[in-house]
C-alpha cells in the first residue's frame, strides 16, 4: 500500500497534533481491506501511517492490540446500526428482527474491513476485554430482539429459549454475510436473489417452525 507525499505529510501532521492513534487505526483498516487481517505487520502499519516503527507502541502494545481496536470500533458502529434497526421492537417484533438482519448485511457490505477485523481477528476475543465487551453489546441487541419474538409464542409446547434463537439468527446472518456480502476477496459467491431476501426467507421459515411467526396466506412460508 502506498501513500503519496501529501498523504504522508498529513499523517505526520496528525501525529504531531496528537492524532496518531486514529491515524494508525485508519492505516490498519486500509491494510485489512487490501490484504486481510493477517496480511501485514506492525511495522507496515507504521510505514503506511508515515511514522517510525517505534511510534505505534506509544498507543498499542502490538499488532493484535491494533487489530482489536479496529474491531472494537467496528462493533460500536455495528451495535448502533442494529439498535436503530430494532427500534424497540417497532412496528412489531418479527418485522423489527427482519430489519436487524438487513442492518447486519448492510454493515458487512458497507465496511468489509471492519467486519473482517470483528470476526477474523486471529486471536480469541477474551484476550482483549474491551473488544469482548463490545462484541457482547452487539449480541445483546439480537438477544433482546429474540426474547421479544419468543414472547409471541402462543402454540403448544414450551416457549423457545431466547438465547438459542438469538444464536441461530446470528449464525444465519453471519453465514450469509460471510459467503455473499462481506468478503474482501473475489471468492464471494453469486446468488440468484438478493442476500437480504435469502436471509429474510430463512429467518421467517425458522421462526414459523418455532411457532413465533405467522404463516403466510395458504399456510406456506
Amino acid at each position: 500500500m502506498r501513500f503519496g507525499d501529501d498523504d504522508r505529510g498529513r499523517r505526520r501532521d496528525s501525529y504531531h497534533h496528537g492524532n496518531l492513534r486514529e491515524v494508525l487505526v485508519e492505516a490498519a483498516r486500509a491494510l485489512i481491506a487490501e490484504r486481510g487481517t493477517a496480511g501485514f505487520s506492525f511495522a507496515e502499519v507504521a510505514r503506511a501511517a508515515g511514522v517510525s516503527a517505534a511510534a505505534p507502541y506509544r498507543h498499542f502494545r502490538d499488532r493484535n492490540a491494533l487489530v482489536a481496536e479496529v474491531a472494537r470500533l467496528g462493533f460500536e458502529r455495528f451495535t448502533a446500526d442494529l439498535d436503530r434497526a430494532w427500534n424497540g421492537g417497532r412496528p412489531e417484533p418479527v418485522a423489527a428482527l427482519e430489519n436487524c438482519g438487513r442492518a447486519y448485511l448492510a454493515f458487512a457490505r458497507r465496511d468489509p474491513a471492519a467486519y473482517a477485523a470483528m470476526f477474523e481477528t486471529g486471536f480469541a476475543l477474551e484476550e482483549d476485554a474491551a473488544l469482548l465487551a463490545a462484541s457482547e453489546r452487539a449480541f445483546a441487541v439480537l438477544r433482546r430482539a429474540a426474547d421479544a419474538v419468543c414472547a409471541l409464542h402462543r402454540g403448544p409446547g414450551a416457549r423457545p429459549p431466547g438465547l438459542m434463537v438469538a444464536l441461530h439468527i446470528w449464525a444465519m446472518a453471519h453465514g450469509i454475510a460471510s459467503l455473499f456480502v462481506g468478503r474482501l476477496d473475489a471468492a464471494r459467491r453469486k446468488l440468484p436473489m438478493a442476500p437480504e431476501e435469502l436471509l429474510e426467507a430463512g429467518v421467517l421459515i425458522y421462526l414459523q417452525s418455532l411457532g413465533v411467526a405467522p404463516m403466510q396466506p395458504g399456510g406456506t412460508a
